[in-house]
């Protein structure tokens, strides 16, 4: 007998689509450092700084946003 699944989404899985690249933590960098390739380590130190903006840009409108409500 074959049964079909009811498949929802979530809001986990709205997110995580939505949440675009895995950002650069602490394992990531640290690997890179160990594995001493200096131009590794440039690139993924300039798209980190990236990363950091725009999280910066977003808090910074999230709090807008809080204040607002």
């Amino acid at each position: 007998m074959a049964t079909s699944k009811k498949t929802t989404k979530t809001k986990s899985t709205k997110a995580a689509r939505v949440s675009g690249a895995v950002p650069p933590y602490g394992d990531p960098i640290r690997n890179a450092i160990a594995r001493g390739n200096v131009a590794e380590m440039r690139k993924l130190a300039a798209s980190t700084r990236k990363y950091l903006g725009e999280v910066e840009k977003a808090l910074a409108q999230l709090e807008k946003a809080i204040t607002k409500k």
